[in-house]
């Protein structure tokens, strides 16, 4: 598959989930992560109608910006039973985020994710100007 074309992929990592995911921009690398999770989560769908939750995130940096991003997506995924693979950004800083998720109503999960962690984090540009993030996720 050419580079420039994939948007995630799920890495081995004993005992945690590890995801690489790529962009063209910053925002077009935290949807692809967001994606890369909820397909891991392997939702079974309730219900097939859209649903929008707002989000808002403010952090120190790019780097905790997409872990406090994630764990609030996973936070939202968890008390509203919904599963997220789209994000509508109304604001994108390397500080923060406004926008709305973008998800359907979940029957159940098959697998679980507890947190995205600080641990090996990585994010950067590429010399061919593809941003692209390495995160480990508790499980």
């Amino acid at each position: 598959m050419d580079n420039n074309n994939l948007k995630f992929k799920i890495l081995p990592h004993t005992a945690d989930l590890k995801i690489k995911a790529f962009g063209k921009e910053k925002q077009e690398l935290f949807l692809n992560m967001l994606k890369g999770m909820a397909s891991v989560l392997q939702a079974e769908i309730k219900d097939k109608k859209v649903k929008n939750r707002e989000i808002k995130v403010e952090s120190t940096n790019l780097n905790d910006l997409l872990v406090d991003f994630l764990n609030e997506a996973l936070y939202l995924t968890q008390v509203n039973r919904e599963v997220y693979e789209n994000i509508k950004f109304e604001k994108f800083t390397d500080t923060e985020i406004k926008g709305e998720l973008v998800g359907q109503k979940v029957e159940r999960f098959e697998e679980d994710i507890k947190a995205a962690t600080y641990h090996q984090l990585d994010i950067q540009q590429r010399k061919d100007g593809i941003w692209e993030a390495t995160v480990i996720f508790d499980v």
